[in-house]
C-alpha cells in the first residue's frame, strides 16, 4: 500500500491535479439534490460538460436546471457521447446543489430510462491497455528518438464512481479501493464530501486560503497576489486560455500532438490549443522575438534525453489556482526522456522567476502514446441555462 499510495501522489502531483479542481468547491457535497424531467439539450465542452434539464411540477410550471459533468475529452476517452442524451428525453440526475445557483447541480449519476445508469466516474468502456505498434519507429533517421505522434496522460477518478467523496486516483489502479476511500497518508479531495473545505461557511475562499503558494513569494509577487481573483475573472483557466507550458501539458488529460522534424519540435496542446515551438537549430531566444504564453524554446539531444530552454513568457501564473505568479523574466527547463518499451515520455521541469517567486517550481510528469486521436483546440462555451 505505502508504494501504492507513492505511485498515486507522484501521478497527481506531476499533473497538478490536487491543485486544481477547485471547482468542486462550488457545490455544497454535504447535501442530496434530484432533478427529473426532460433533457433539452446537452454541451460536450471542457473543462465540464452540461446537462440542461427542463422540470415541470404539479402547477405546470417549467423551470430549466443544468447539470455539470466532466470535461468533453475525458467523457469521450472514458466512452460516453452526445449521443446518449438525445433532446426531449427524459432523465434523472442525483447529485449535489451549487452553492450560489439553486438552479444548477453537480452531477453524481446519471437514470436513463431504460433503467440503466451511469456514475459521473463510469468507465462505458475498458480502459486501452498500454500497447505499443511494434512497426512504429523508435527513433528517426537521424538516430534520436522518435516522439512523433499523439500523446495524452493517463486518466484519474474519484475513488467514489459519483464523484462526492474520497480522492483522486489514476484509472489504472482505481479497483484496488472501495467507493470513497482514500490511501493511508493521502488526503480527502478538497471540497469532497467531509473535508474541511465542504464545510466551510464560504469553500472557494477556504480553498484559497488553505492552498496558500506553493513557494514564498517576492514583494512583486505577493503585491500581484494580492489583487488576483483566483475564483474566476483572473484565472485563465477559468476563461478558457492557456495557463503555462507545464501545467496544460497533463492537467486535463487532454490529448496532445508532437510534429518532429530533424530542425524543430512542435507540441500542439489539447488544452486551449497552446502552440509550442522547439527550435533545435537555435542557440538562443533572438532579441526580437515576441512575450508570448507559451514562450520561445530551444531545444538539443544530450543522448536521448531532450533538454529544452524556454524563456520569453507573457506575465502569468505558474499554477492554475493562481497562488504562484510569474513575469517576463521567468525562465523554464525541461528534460524529456522516452521509453519505447512503453510507449511513455516523461518529462521533469523546473522554473525560476527570481523577481516573482523564490526557489524552484519543480515538476514532473508522464504522457503515453493515445489510443485516440488529437482533435485540436478545447471547446470551451460557457451557456448558462435559461
Amino acid at each position: 500500500m505505502r508504494a501504492l499510495v507513492a505511485a498515486i501522489f507522484m501521478v497527481l502531483a506531476g499533473a497538478g491535479v490536487a491543485q486544481a479542481h477547485h471547482g468542486l468547491a462550488n457545490y455544497d457535497l454535504n447535501k442530496d439534490i434530484e432533478i427529473e424531467g426532460t433533457l433539452t439539450r446537452v454541451q460536450f465542452v471542457n473543462p465540464h460538460s452540461w446537462l440542461f434539464i427542463d422540470v415541470t411540477d404539479k402547477s405546470g410550471k417549467k423551470t430549466s436546471y443544468r447539470c455539470e459533468l466532466r470535461g468533453a475529452t475525458v467523457l469521450r476517452r472514458s466512452g460516453w457521447s452526445e449521443a446518449m442524451f438525445p433532446s426531449g428525453m427524459h432523465i434523472r440526475v442525483t447529485g449535489s446543489p451549487d452553492r450560489r445557483d439553486p438552479k444548477t447541480c453537480y452531477t453524481s449519476t446519471i437514470f436513463f430510462p431504460d433503467g440503466s445508469s451511469v456514475d459521473r466516474y463510469g468507465q462505458l468502456k475498458s480502459a486501452p491497455k498500454r500497447t505499443v505498434d511494434k512497426s512504429r519507429p523508435a527513433r528517426r533517421p537521424n538516430g534520436v528518438p522518435n516522439i512523433d505522434g499523439d500523446w495524452a496522460s493517463e486518466q484519474v477518478v474519484m475513488t467514489d464512481p459519483r464523484g462526492q467523496k474520497g480522492t483522486l486516483v489514476p484509472l489504472s489502479i482505481a479497483d484496488k479501493f472501495k467507493p470513497g476511500d482514500v490511501p493511508k497518508g493521502g488526503q480527502a479531495f478538497p471540497g469532497a464530501r467531509g473535508t474541511k473545505i465542504s464545510e466551510a461557511a464560504d469553500p472557494v475562499d477556504a480553498y484559497w486560503n488553505e492552498r496558500g503558494s506553493a513557494l514564498p513569494l517576492t514583494p512583486k509577487g505577493a503585491a500581484v497576489m494580492r489583487d488576483f481573483d483566483g475564483s474566476s475573472g483572473d484565472n485563465p483557466r477559468l476563461l478558457c486560455k492557456p495557463t503555462n507550458i507545464m501545467f496544460d501539458w497533463t492537467f486535463e488529460e487532454d490529448i496532445n500532438r508532437i510534429v518532429q522534424t530533424d530542425t524543430e519540435i512542435r507540441m500542439l496542446y489539447g488544452s486551449w490549443g497552446l502552440d509550442r515551438h522547439i527550435h533545435l537549430d537555435k542557440k538562443a531566444r533572438p532579441d526580437d522575438a515576441p512575450l508570448t504564453r507559451a514562450g520561445y524554446s530551444v531545444g538539443h539531444w544530450e543522448g536521448d534525453t531532450l533538454i529544452v530552454e524556454t524563456s520569453g513568457f507573457l506575465p502569468g501564473i505558474v499554477t492554475a489556482d493562481g497562488r504562484v505568479p510569474h513575469g517576463s523574466h521567468m525562465r523554464v527547463t525541461e528534460r524529456f526522456d522516452f521509453d519505447p518499451e512503453k510507449g511513455a515520455l516523461h518529462r521533469s521541469y523546473v522554473a525560476v522567476d527570481p523577481e516573482y517567486f523564490q526557489g524552484e517550481y519543480k515538476g514532473q510528469d508522464t504522457v503515453y502514446i493515445s489510443a485516440l486521436p488529437y482533435h485540436g483546440i478545447s471547446p470551451c462555451k460557457p451557456d448558462p441555462a435559461k
